[in-house]
């Protein structure tokens, strides 16, 4: 090799991490704001849902996490002050904060508690119109086929319990109650805001003779999963909640949106948001997977019997 030639080769491997650096600078960031840890399998639908508009994290884009932050606000002021591309924001908490941190950012939410329309995050759910989109549950008839499941298991049931935040649960409650009258169910509702709500509240449904319970969705509800199937099974109440993790971690049944495909659906949006599409343009979008899950070992520990059409239904029935 002649010297010109080699000392230019020298000089374009010492400038090669350079230029790597300026093109991974020049990647996309997204956001990714939670109240909660990065979950295994959430996050990892979401990058499937990424990858199924050609992102894949490290190589054309990166993400900037800011999940269980001390302080969602500092953390959403944070994201926008690096100016991320866009900001995944994962739990109802995520989606108030930063609707108030940015109005240019584009959005992605995730948020199966609020009305999004009512809430004024939105115009409408055809055009939201402003720098968000995402998922919202809004399916007021949730409740209902809920309450119609606790009556196959307790079938002469009459008085039921609501768990949840009236604030954050508004339309759930409104849902909830509406479908217990046209019942002939008696409702009564237990506020829990914190973990240390539930011993109670679970206390108070024992004491007041309540024959079952709704375990309507906020992030307390998801990871106190474990707390939740423990003081229900000490309490003999069969309990129904939307998410999937209640039964597997010894509650008794849950019927709700599938949540993987919820963060994959999610993630697409986001790849959508970097390929160019306005969040005031796109959709938003409402779950269109719901399984059901029942665990049969609770339902013995507790007394009562979950029907065989009912297991034969279910996504996952566990033994």
């Amino acid at each position: 090799m002649r010297r010109r030639e080699f000392i230019g080769f020298v000089g374009g491997l010492a400038a090669w991490p350079l230029t790597a650096r300026a093109q991974q600078s020049k990647m996309p960031v997204i956001g990714y704001l939670s109240e909660l840890p990065v979950g295994v399998n959430g996050n990892a639908a979401f990058q499937r849902g990424m990858a199924e508009l050609g992102y894949v994290e490290g190589k054309n884009f990166a993400i900037e996490y800011r999940a269980k932050p001390e302080s969602l606000p500092q953390a959403a002021a944070d994201l926008v002050r690096r100016n991320v591309n866009a900001i995944f924001a994962a739990t109802p908490g995520a989606v108030a904060t930063v609707i108030k941190a940015t109005t240019s950012i584009p959005v992605v939410a995730l948020d199966l508690e609020s009305d999004p329309v009512a809430r004024g995050y939105v115009q409408s759910v055809a055009r939201p119109g402003g720098n968000i989109t995402g998922m919202f549950l809004d399916i007021p008839e949730l409740s209902g086929k809920q309450l119609g499941l606790l009556k196959e298991i307790v079938p002469r049931l009459s008085h039921i319990a609501i768990f949840g935040i009236p604030g954050l649960n508004a339309p759930q409650f409104a849902a909830a109650e509406m479908a217990a009258r046209a019942a002939g169910v008696e409702v009564e509702v237990l506020e829990v805001r914190v973990a240390d709500d539930l011993h109670g509240a679970m206390e108070a449904a024992r004491l007041r003779h309540m024959e079952a319970g709704i375990l309507l969705s906020s992030p307390l509800m998801f990871t106190s999963s474990k707390l939740i199937g423990d003081l229900a099974l000490a309490k003999r109440l069969p309990l129904i909640s939307l998410f999937h993790e209640f039964p597997r971690n010894g509650g008794l049944i849950a019927y709700g949106p599938n949540v993987t495909d919820i963060f994959r659906r999610c993630g697409e949006y986001v790849g959508k948001v970097l390929h160019g599409a306005r969040p005031s343009e796109l959709p938003l979008q409402r779950p269109e997977r719901f399984d059901l899950v029942i665990n049969l070992k609770t339902a013995r520990a507790i007394g009562v019997d979950v029907p065989a059409y009912l297991q034969q239904l279910a996504e996952e029935v566990i033994e």
